[in-house]
């Protein structure tokens, strides 16, 4: 013979299985509006991949010659790869600081203030802050410009990764490292910060990740380029306007180059993230 049930248990019973499913529903409808995405994307994507992708520049509107995006993948890695030599010293140094002198003075509040706002405003904010800073006096567009603007995007992702790791290295490694009588800037940087080398590349990674995409600080920084250029002083061609410029085109030559842009950002950013997850995984010190 089945004893009921309490009515206070059923009641919690219902509630929770509404839950899941409410959950599940909620998953399955991200996931398939995902796939679909992609699946677009990669449809269209590998239509437009071919060797004249990665050799021939942009073409002008109307041309008949076959046209690539070499200008543009170049002009990407050049003010991308600036911009992480730029950001990953001053982002892993503040972060040390951040770890070190966070509790201990009203500055240190100040600046995790600031760089939790800054990892919360909108690119196009920082793109307009740079014009007025830096275009509007140079009087013309520059990849140095977009540089600076994507730099500004990806501190505060490596202050934030590298407070959050040295958070995590246990304070009884340190006591050791303190009871040897090593300084304390030794113990920031040859003890705390070796402990988490792997938790602060991945950081770096995914602030790479962040950049590599971004159009609206570009637009008004670096603006485009139809000819190749490696001169980091005037406007410089890149992926995330040049597809969305040729996106909105009427040709449909530079529809497929914008769909083949489209793929080339993607599986970037998506190799970096898995190789954040897999070759530079740390599990959290204990």
């Amino acid at each position: 013979m089945n004893t009921p049930m309490n009515p206070v248990y059923r009641k919690r019973l219902f509630r929770h299985r509404v839950g899941i499913t409410m959950s599940v529903l909620a998953m399955s409808f991200g996931l398939v509006a995902l796939f679909w995405i992609l699946a677009t994307l990669l449809i269209n994507g590998f239509d437009a991949l071919a060797l004249t992708l990665f050799t021939a520049d942009t073409p002008a509107p109307g041309s008949e010659t076959v046209g690539g995006l070499r200008n543009a993948i170049v002009g990407s890695v050049m003010m991308v790869g600036l911009s992480t030599l730029v950001s990953t010293p001053v982002g892993i140094l503040a972060g040390i600081y951040l770890a070190e002198y966070g509790d201990e003075n009203r500055f240190a509040s100040v600046t995790r203030f600031v760089t939790d706002i800054m990892l919360s405003a909108p690119s196009i904010v920082i793109g307009l802050f740079v014009y007025t800073l830096y275009v509007a006096n140079a009087k013309h567009f520059s990849g140095y410009a977009g540089s600076i603007a994507l730099s500004l995007i990806a501190i505060p992702v490596v202050v934030r990764t590298t407070d959050n790791m040295l958070r995590l290295v246990p304070s009884s490694l340190l006591e050791a490292a303190f009871a040897l009588g090593a300084p304390r800037w030794k113990v920031a940087t040859m003890v705390r910060l070796r402990a988490v080398k792997a938790g602060v590349i991945t950081g770096v990674l995914l602030a790479v990740a962040r950049i590599s995409g971004e159009t609206a600080p570009l637009l008004f920084t670096a603006l485009n380029n139809q000819f190749f250029s490696a001169d980091m002083n005037a406007p410089m061609a890149n992926l995330p306007v040049v597809i969305y410029q040729f996106a909105m085109s009427p040709y449909d030559d530079w529809r497929a180059l914008a769909w083949g842009g489209a793929l080339l950002v993607t599986l970037s950013v998506l190799g970096l993230n898995i190789l954040s997850r897999t070759a530079f995984s740390q599990k959290t010190p204990k």
